[in-house]
């Protein structure tokens, strides 16, 4: 879905207009081969180029095509089962700029709905804003999977498969992460490099934040995955240690109570016994075999086995 926006300056209401004009932003959402067809005549560029936005798995990079820069970035969403970044792709051409999604971006949304904060007449500081929204979710994101992490540390003592299950979405969330961030800050730094003509002293100071944000997202989003792997062993140590505990009850119960059977077994056979002809047989077995099953349970309750 093809949507045009016009907000003159940041004090001014966003409006959605029907025609592209300059100093306008155009965003597709859900985008589809048709909407392609639309942007590659509007900015000459060849619908082939612009297949890569609808590649869900696409790497961040930065090409310039017929004097537009592309701008191929990812953003934490969760939008889809096992894929935790979504493509996001911006064109920057010399009249407007142009943002491609092939799902609907909730960035894109939280972004347009903020007041005083941006006008789309400028459309290189636009662009800029977009990217340090990006760095901010990503290190926003971060955090709140670390706050997991934090918080299944102090409850590890009462761990289920639950929290193995948990932990390991939050390792696979962190992963992919990771992978995106590094191509995310360099292809900021391509954007740096690109529009450096035409960039303020601010923006040039705007472009650099969101580098040094993303970078420290990396290295904070490797410290946490080191963290849930050190957990997942402190998981494992735990369950082998229950384990080894159940094994030790299991075997300590079994030979307790194979000393009752086996007596009861030798006295159920058909033979001359010990004390056949006694009258008080039954009462003494019974006794020896509760004196000999106390005597196990307490040398087990000894060792620690039960």
């Amino acid at each position: 879905m093809l949507q045009i926006f016009s907000k003159k300056s940041k004090e001014a209401d966003l409006e959605e207009v029907s025609e592209v004009t300059p100093g306008c932003f155009v965003h597709v959402d859900d985008a589809t081969t048709s909407d392609l067809e639309a942007i590659s005549q509007l900015t000459k560029i060849p619908y082939a180029d612009l297949l890569d936005c609808l590649d869900k798995y696409e790497l961040p990079r930065v090409e310039v095509i017929e004097n537009n820069l592309l701008i191929f970035t990812r953003y934490p969403t969760d939008q889809e089962t096992g894929l935790y970044t979504g493509t996001l792709t911006f064109i920057l051409t010399d009249s407007y700029m142009i943002s491609i999604c092939p799902h609907t971006s909730t960035l894109i949304k939280d972004f347009l709905a903020q007041k005083n904060k941006y006008s789309t007449t400028s459309t290189t500081k636009l662009l800029i804003l977009l990217l340090q929204k990006i760095s901010q979710e990503f290190t926003g994101q971060i955090r709140r999977v670390r706050y997991n992490v934090l918080f299944a540390e102090k409850e590890m003592i009462s761990v289920e498969s639950e929290d193995i299950t948990a932990m390991t979405k939050n390792e696979e969330i962190l992963n992919q992460y990771l992978s995106s961030l590094a191509t995310t800050a360099d292809a900021i730094v391509g954007v740096k490099s690109s529009l450096n003509a035409n960039l303020e002293e601010k923006d040039h100071a705007l472009l650099e934040d969101s580098i040094i944000s993303l970078q420290q997202s990396e290295e904070l989003c490797s410290n946490v995955i080191k963290s849930i792997r050190s957990l997942r062993d402190s998981y494992q140590i735990i369950f082998t240690n229950n384990l080894h505990k159940t094994i030790k009850l299991l075997t300590s119960l079994t030979i307790i109570l194979s000393i009752p059977t086996m007596i009861a077994s030798i006295y159920g056979m058909n033979v001359h016994l010990p004390l056949e002809s006694h009258p008080l047989a039954f009462a003494i077995v019974i006794a020896g075999t509760i004196s000999l099953t106390i005597l196990g349970f307490w040398f087990f309750r000894r060792k620690g086995w039960l």
